[in-house]
């Protein structure tokens, strides 16, 4: 299961891990319902995503590319929207974020989460009502702040007591009272890797409980005439498949609100859980429905709020990579195919495609494991051991470690690698001066561009020896 290929460790992410095959598939061709977008299927052996062939969508679109089912994403979003009815949902943009995204997100009835002043120009760009936007980030410029008041937003998650003081002036300047959520560090480290734990102690996000910092901030926002306690908020982590984390976690928040009860003589009215829930990257990963999770929460908060004599506040989430993850898939082209002896005298097949690393950074930095496919043709060929590579100048681009695919996978065939929606397009780069790949929704049998294809005339166009 892929959560145990997230170790965490001091120095994990400085190290190659060892491999990890499993065994040859029954059937190479295969596509597990629950790792592939819901309209995936093969079709004469080509792989078609939205009724749309993939070789055509290659031939119009290019390649690398993100081809997005538009009708598995809304599904997914109403799915947490029905499942958490009486609860918050806000889309978690950092997992992927554009103006047409944000318009779907808006039509489905969510909220919108965003972390940096970028994120909410896009989501104020697509006129995505400002009062279901909730601003995160641990070190909001003044800039990033005083946008956020002038929109009106319906909260800003406060990360810092030099946070607390600049959002006070600017929303007495204002002249509004701005509702905002203290965001706790409950100390509970989920099982994932390092990089993407959150709620420990020794890191950068949130006010400490064991410190006493999270009770002195919640004083200090109660303080500010300008500011209004909403709540509080804890996220533990990412790619989580187990509830026994935010158990923890709410147990651990709702004794700070009785504690505020107690000093201060009020009842909080939101406590948001974060995000974090995971998807399937690999047959065997496991991940409870909207409906499981939302009933495991709202059990785990109501039972805490009554040991503890409190009335159950409004419960609020961020699922970002468990609605837009599934949704995408990301197509390349084989360019080079070369055999690698191992020792022991196996084999391994390395085959070289045309993205890496620059479209998805994600097994280079968390050691992340995904399923792939030959996306043009059905085969027959005996599976081999193979790794896929990227086209960049670097040992670690890899980006599928693991993988058995027919023997006669050769130039020109097209590898679709599942589950790219989240955090590919988002954490993309120029390195080695590649253009980043374009994001296209398909659904119905046509397609359409959300994010264009980069050009080497874009990225030449910041550098200033060419343009003065």
């Amino acid at each position: 299961m892929s959560r145990t290929a997230h170790p965490s460790g001091p120095r994990h992410a400085d190290v190659l891990p060892e491999s990890r095959p499993s065994g040859a598939p029954a059937d190479v061709n295969a596509l597990d319902a629950a790792i592939w977008p819901a309209s995936a299927e093969r079709s004469g052996g080509v792989l078609r995503l939205g009724g749309v062939a993939v070789t055509d969508l290659v031939a119009q679109h290019g390649s690398p590319a993100l081809f997005m089912d538009e009708d598995d994403l809304r599904a997914r979003a109403r799915a947490y929207r029905s499942a958490f009815d009486g609860v918050d949902v806000f889309y978690a943009g950092k997992a992927f974020l554009c103006t047409t995204l944000a318009r779907w997100i808006a039509d489905e009835g969510l909220g919108l989460d965003v972390c940096t002043g970028g994120e909410l120009a896009v989501a104020l760009k697509a006129d995505f009502p400002s009062e279901r936007i909730a601003v995160h980030g641990n070190n909001k410029s003044v800039a990033e702040l005083q946008r956020a008041v002038d929109a009106r937003v319906g909260h800003v998650i406060v990360d810092s007591f030099d946070e607390i003081a600049r959002l006070a002036e600017i929303a007495s300047s204002a002249g509004i009272r701005q509702r905002v959520l203290v965001r706790v560090t409950v100390g509970v480290e989920a099982h994932t890797h390092e990089f993407i734990a959150t709620a420990h102690e020794d890191q950068k996000f949130g006010f400490s409980l064991r410190d006493g910092s999270a009770a002195r901030a919640v004083a200090a926002v109660l303080a500010a005439d300008s500011l209004e306690l909403a709540g509080l908020h804890s996220h533990i982590g990412s790619q989580i498949f187990e509830t026994s984390g935010f158990e923890v976690a709410a147990h651990r928040v709702v004794e700070l609100a009785a504690a505020i009860r107690d000093t201060h003589g009020i009842e909080i009215d939101e406590i948001n859980l974060g995000g974090g829930l995971g998807i399937a990257y690999v047959s065997g990963d496991d991940p409870e429905s909207p409906k499981q999770t939302v009933e495991r929460l709202v059990a785990i908060v109501e039972r805490e709020c009554s040991a503890a004599g409190l009335r159950v506040p409004r419960l609020s989430l961020e699922p970002g990579r468990a609605i837009v993850g599934p949704s995408a898939i990301t197509v390349y082209e084989v360019g080079t195919v070369k055999q690698v002896v191992l020792d022991g005298g196996a084999t391994r097949t390395y085959v070289s495609v045309d993205g890496g690393m620059s479209d998805n950074i994600r097994t280079a930095l968390y050691d992340a494991a995904y399923t792939c496919t030959i996306a043009n043709r059905e085969s027959s060929a005996e599976p081999v051991l193979a790794r896929v590579v990227g086209k960049h100048c670097e040992s670690g681009d890899i980006l599928v470690r693991d993988t058995w695919l027919p023997g006669d996978v050769a130039p020109g065939d097209l590898i679709a690698v599942a589950a790219t929606g989240a955090y590919c397009r988002s954490m993309a780069s120029n390195y080695n001066h590649v253009p980043r790949p374009p994001v296209v929704a398909v659904r119905e049998g046509a397609s359409t561009v959300l994010v264009r294809r980069e050009t080497e005339d874009d990225l030449l166009r910041l550098d200033a020896g060419v343009n003065p």
